[in-house]
């Protein structure tokens, strides 16, 4: 008998809002920009997207179940620890990484030259190739919050496979 292959996807998408007095860091890099993301944690908007696919892939619900902005803990933490956990989740159900396709949508800056090292990072927590990870990023147009730089929304879909 043929042995059965799982394959599992989930989608996501985060909005969070551009505001002054915060540093703006998508993918676990720090962008040199006049304004960040509001938000309980780093409010890293990539990560978050990313996290919350993959817990959707699982069926375990979103991201809010489990690092609640109520709770204290994730005040202010690295959305990178956060990934890290999302990880463990991943290794408990016997899951690895098929891929995951991700899109940044701001207006400003601009996202090409920090996405190599934004790969980099999110591979290495997951503990994937980078050739798995694709991270792209378009503009606004002028048109909506997006457009006018109020904020930044970032999509992902990933695939997870039986480990």
């Amino acid at each position: 008998m043929k042995e059965r292959h799982n394959m599992r996807i989930g989608q996501s998408i985060d909005i969070h809002q551009l505001v002054e007095g915060r540093k703006l860091i998508l993918g676990g890099v720090e962008i040199p920009y006049e304004k960040g993301l509001k938000g309980h944690s780093d409010a890293d908007v990539l990560l978050h997207a990313i996290i919350e696919c993959i817990i959707g892939a699982m069926g375990l619900g979103d991201i809010g179940k489990h690092f609640p902005d109520t709770d204290p803990r994730y005040k202010g933490i690295s959305s990178m620890i956060l990934l890290e956990e999302c990880y463990r989740l991943m290794k408990e159900n016997h899951y690895k990484v098929g891929n995951i396709d991700a899109i940044i949508m701001t207006e400003q800056p601009k996202m090409a030259p920090y996405i190599p090292l934004m790969r980099k990072n999110v591979a290495n927590v997951l503990h994937c190739d980078e050739s798995q990870i694709n991270i792209k990023a378009t503009r606004g147009e002028k048109m909506g919050f997006v457009g006018r730089g109020e904020g930044i929304v970032s999509q992902s879909v990933c695939l997870l496979e039986d480990e």
